[in-house]
């Protein structure tokens, strides 16, 4: 230390110079931390977001458990006036073709998800290389469909007599099976992360094509794969469209379209009681209830899927975004 001194005044005199001895703060205080009053305030602020989340979540659970005159009489609440299970007895009754559906939506939305990761992935990663001859062709293709659709009736013929996918399995996921969207999202993440440097070097070590995209390129890409999986998931489980255009056969049906068509059988009878009277108890058939149970039973296998992709979410929705 007083060498250092000794150092700096014979700069001073030599040069005229003033070098400040360096100071050091008493605390290491990080800029960006925050108070234990705002740490506290923002804690408290996301939980009662969480809590205003999950409390609509809590009430239809609670209502598709309790009985329709009691849901009727009294109307939501946080815990049932009367304990019911009539409507999920409905729901499931007599082997109901509920359970089939639910099958048949799971086999879908495993499968097209499979088949829209490896597709957009595939895809997405050929026009992201430099050194890919067609690369303007391709993106210019995807990104064309986004613009221009060929239209309802094309769409049907092209499923139906060309890919004769009608009265299948296929006609549930196969449609919506590949994203233009998620092309062009995962080419930015593609140029974003996963540098040509790398996939150089690894060119240089005598690496085939096929090793570079799954030993180097499928680990860094990792995030943003997941949130193509998790999207295309949501979309293809919630999709009823293409059962409805695609589907006649009741064995292929997909659990959104057969609680639709359920729901409206419950109001055709709600609505034509009094010409019922004496085939059908309407007042026994559940309304509300059967609308909150269908809302358990249709959100429930995302809401679990949910935390598996959770971690991916901030990188893989964060593709392009500016960079300080």
């Amino acid at each position: 230390m007083t060498q250092k001194i000794v150092v700096e005044d014979k700069a001073e005199r030599k040069f005229g110079l003033h070098i400040p001895l360096p100071v050091k703060s008493k605390k290491n205080k990080d800029m960006l931390a925050l108070s234990f009053g705002a740490n506290a305030f923002l804690n408290l602020l996301m939980i009662i977001a969480c809590l205003l989340a999950l409390i609509p979540i809590y009430v239809i659970v609670i209502s598709s458990v309790t009985s329709e005159a009691a849901l009727t009489a009294n109307g939501y609440r946080l815990w049932p006036a009367k304990f019911a299970t009539e409507a999920y007895k409905f729901l499931f009754a007599q082997g109901s073709i509920v359970i089939t559906a639910y099958m048949n939506t799971i086999i879908s939305t495993v499968v097209g998800t499979v088949m829209a990761v490896v597709m957009v992935g595939l895809y997405a990663y050929a026009i992201s290389r430099d050194n890919f001859k067609f690369k303007r062709f391709f993106t210019f293709y995807a990104f064309f469909t986004m613009l221009f659709s060929g239209g309802l009736v094309s769409y049907y013929m092209v499923a139906r007599q060309i890919l004769n996918i009608g009265n299948s399995l296929w006609a549930l996921f196969l449609p919506s099976a590949f994203s233009p969207f998620w092309v062009i999202v995962m080419t930015t993440f593609y140029r974003a992360f996963v540098p040509n440097e790398i996939i150089e070097s690894a060119r240089m070590d005598g690496a085939s094509e096929w090793l570079i995209l799954l030993r180097i390129v499928v680990p860094l890409s990792v995030p943003g794969l997941a949130t193509v999986a998790l999207f295309s998931a949501i979309g293809i489980w919630n999709n009823f469209f293409n059962c409805l255009l695609l589907v006649d056969d009741a064995k292929y049906y997909s659990l959104q379209y057969t609680i639709y068509t359920s729901l409206n059988n419950i109001r055709f009878l709600l609505e034509n009681a009094d010409k019922m009277v004496g085939l059908v108890n309407v007042s026994e058939l559940p309304s509300q209830t059967f609308r909150m149970a269908m809302a358990v039973v249709t959100v429930g296998p995302i809401i679990f899927a949910y935390p598996f992709f959770q971690r991916y979410f901030i990188r893989g929705l964060t593709i392009g975004a500016v960079k300080g």
